[in-house]
């Protein structure tokens, strides 16, 4: 049984945490790592069982939806086993996945098997020349097989697609049309200014949306549930998927914000602009805990979530990005 309702001092709800597994990705996205980084070593990381414990913990506090991240969790060995790890806790609802799609293929028996509920791919254009561009590898055609496949077998599947400055309006409603006859759901997500993306210009999603609107003027708003994040979802009337908007700068969404993130070396934040974090590695790794401790382990565990998500902002600052007092790329923070 959940124990409560975790609720920060504004009264959010915080029921959802995304975990990066990893730090690793084998793509080099121009505005998230482009010149790669140097790997984070493997025993600064959390064990699958750390992250077991940490959702263990989190769960009691009313955190019941958990999304894996990167990094590219599907580089990290086995991360299906983790899958099943946290199936295994009894309050945990659903657990998804966000993945660039290059390994889908050969992991979607294994990811289907371990239960997970619903998958988004990364893809920013459908031209594959261009793909490449952005991603430093021409991996375009075996994505979107994927997706396809994922649709096919039932998972609840989406498109994320940044809206960078270069990319042309007829690439967007390309990416849009996946949406008429799969059930896919698209969504475009403004650039956020952490990393290299503050070196970069995005679209403004309110301005790709009021031109989805001349196109299709008898879209409508989509008021089903189709996750646990932050987009705003429309129809198409004979689509068969719905296409959402995340748009952190020019639709600010904070005062429903209910996540929290756990970064691949136990980092737990609450907010992408700001650069306080908790320490929860510290505290499983610390030898001071006898084996005959644990509940008092997992006190300490919570004691912390609960004070970190009490000092949870009330808002990010991305449209001034001067207040950022967050430096790392979003590849180490979690995406």
């Amino acid at each position: 049984m959940v124990i409560f309702v975790m609720k920060d001092k504004y009264g959010r709800n915080i029921d959802y945490m995304r975990i990066s597994v990893t730090d690793r990705c084998n793509l080099r996205c121009k505005y998230c790592m482009p010149d790669g980084i140097t790997p984070i070593p493997m025993e600064e990381l959390l064990t699958y069982e750390e992250i077991l414990q940490i959702v263990k913990a989190a769960v009691g506090l009313g955190i019941t939806k958990i999304k894996l991240t990167g990094g590219e969790p599907l580089v990290r060995k086995e991360v299906t086993a983790l899958v099943r790890m946290l199936y295994a806790v009894p309050e945990v609802e659903e657990i998804t996945m966000t993945t660039n799609g290059v390994l889908l293929m050969e992991h979607l028996d294994e990811l289907i098997d371990s239960g997970i509920c619903a998958i988004n791919v990364s893809i920013d254009t459908l031209d594959e020349k261009k793909y490449e561009q952005i991603t430093g590898k021409n991996e375009l055609s075996n994505i979107l097989t994927a997706v396809r496949k994922v649709a096919e077998r039932g998972i609840r599947v989406k498109i994320n697609t940044v809206l960078l400055t270069g990319t042309s309006e007829d690439e967007l409603f390309r990416i849009l049309q996946l949406t008429q006859k799969q059930n896919i759901d698209v969504r475009f997500i403004e650039l956020m200014p952490i990393g290299e993306g503050k070196k970069m210009r995005g679209i403004s999603g309110k301005e790709f949306l009021l031109r989805i609107k001349e196109k299709y003027p008898s879209l409508q708003e989509d008021h089903r549930r189709h996750g646990n994040g932050p987009a705003t979802y429309y129809r198409i009337p004979g689509f068969v998927g719905s296409v959402g908007f995340i748009s952190a700068i020019h639709g600010k969404f904070c005062s429903t914000c209910n996540r929290v993130r756990l970064s691949s070396t136990g980092q737990l934040k609450t907010c992408l602009c700001y650069e306080g974090v908790c320490d929860l590695k510290s505290i499983l790794r610390d030898p001071g805990w006898r084996e005959e401790q644990q509940e008092r382990r997992m006190k300490a565990l919570q004691d912390e979530i609960v004070a970190a998500i009490m000092e949870k902002p009330s808002e990010h600052c991305f449209e001034n990005p001067d207040h950022m007092t967050e430096h790392q790329k979003m590849v180490a923070i979690g995406g």
